[in-house]
Order: structure tokens, then C-alpha cells, then sequence
């Protein structure tokens, strides 16, 4: 059984899903919306141009987590994925994870964005595993900090080679997509790299390594190498 391994956003989602939910907070009037939506911009900025200091993200992206309870904060979530989520889930991404469900490939997303985000999310892709940036939860409510290390870039590495020796699953015939050079560290470990929709700079190192390259957004995908 190989790992189809999959990022989530703007991978299988047309979209971050992260960004969204601090838009959402704001259209909601749970948060700051003039600081929070400034915030929430600047930081997505960083981490498309690779400048992102997680840590400093994370204290501004899970402090909402922790000033609401479990049971709103999953009424909020549900709302989220009606009015954000469903749209931008990708109708070529689902045809990819029953491809390699087929298969018989063990199917799991890693990513940095929180796993209370996430994981409703991953189960609507109906997706088996999900490894993603923990928030810190004591006595029943999140504290508004992380737990572990946050899975970003490097992060992701230590945080799927953790869940390898957990399992018997390992990276031989393994696949990976990504849409973002912050997942060039895990895409060079894989066995079969590919860049989705990519940014810039995953583009010119896929080529310039010969991984592939497609498309889940246009009508033909493209290949290199």
C-alpha cells in the first residue's frame, strides 16, 4: 500500500482555508475586523513570499479558538463549511483521491493549517489521515496556543516521519502534491513529487528537477519531465 500524500490548500481546495476562516471570524463579528482582517492579510502575504514566522501566525490565528467554547466553535465550523468550504473544494481533487483510493493508496493530508479547521474537512474529502498544526486543548477548551510542532514547512518532514513510526506505513512509491514551495523539503522526500497549480517558485524547481506539474483547476493537465 503506498501513501498518496495531499496538501489542502489551495491543492484539493481552490483556496486557503485557514485565510477563509479568519475572514469568516470577521463577517461573523467575533473578532476585530478592521485588526484581525489587516492581520489575517499580512500574514497570508508572508506566507506566500516564504517569510512566515509560524509561531507568530499561530498566536494570532488560534487565540479566537480559545475565547469561544467546543460547542460554538463547532456550530461556527459548520457554518463555515456551508458558506466557505464547499465551494472551492475542487471537483478534478476528488476524482485524484478516488484515483488513488482505487489503488489501494493510503490517502492523508498534511497540513499547517489547524487540525479544528482541517479536520471537518478532511473528512469531507474523505480523506483517511490528517496530520496537521495541533492546537493546544486543556480541560475541554483550546488555549490559544500550539502543541508540538506546527506543521509547516521543515515542520511537516518531522511531523510525518513522527507518524510513520507510528504505523507501518513508508515513503516507498509514495506521492505528494503541492501547490507551495514551503513543501519542497517533503516533496524532495517523496517518490513521486508533484506540484499542483504552484506558486512561482515551485514551478521553476519542479522543472528545473523534473518533477511533475498539473493542473486541478484547468481542463488538461500539464507534465514536465
Amino acid at each position: 500500500m503506498s501513501l498518496a500524500i495531499f496538501d489542502l490548500d489551495n491543492t484539493l481546495l481552490n483556496g486557503d482555508s485557514d485565510y477563509l476562516w479568519g475572514e469568516f471570524l470577521v463577517e461573523q463579528g467575533l473578532v476585530n475586523s478592521i485588526l484581525h482582517k489587516k492581520e489575517n492579510n499580512r500574514f497570508y502575504e508572508q506566507y506566500k513570499s516564504g517569510t512566515l514566522n509560524i509561531f507568530e501566525f499561530l498566536n494570532f490565528s488560534l487565540k479566537p479558538l480559545s475565547e469561544n467554547d467546543i460547542a460554538s466553535l463547532s456550530r461556527l465550523h459548520q457554518i463555515f463549511m456551508h458558506q466557505k468550504i464547499e465551494a472551492i473544494i475542487l471537483p478534478k481533487a476528488i476524482k485524484l483521491i478516488n484515483k488513488h483510493k482505487a489503488k489501494g493508496d493510503h490517502t492523508l493530508i498534511i497540513t499547517a493549517t489547524n487540525h479544528f479547521v482541517a479536520a471537518p474537512i478532511a473528512k469531507r474529502l474523505s480523506i483517511e489521515t490528517l496530520i496537521a498544526t495541533n492546537p493546544e486543548l486543556v480541560d475541554g477548551r483550546y488555549t490559544g496556543r500550539v502543541s508540538g510542532t506546527p506543521c509547516f514547512q521543515h515542520g511537516k518532514v518531522e511531523r510525518l516521519e513522527q507518524w510513520l513510526t507510528q504505523t507501518t506505513h513508508t515513503l516507498k512509491d509514495s506521492w505528494f502534491y503541492s501547490d507551495s514551495h514551503n513543501d519542497i523539503p517533503l516533496l524532495s522526500l517523496v517518490s513521486h513529487p508533484v506540484a499542483v497549480d504552484p506558486d512561482t517558485e515551485l514551478t521553476q524547481h519542479a522543472k528545473q528537477n523534473h518533477w511533475k506539474i498539473i493542473s486541478l483547476r484547468k481542463k488538461l493537465d500539464t507534465s514536465c519531465g
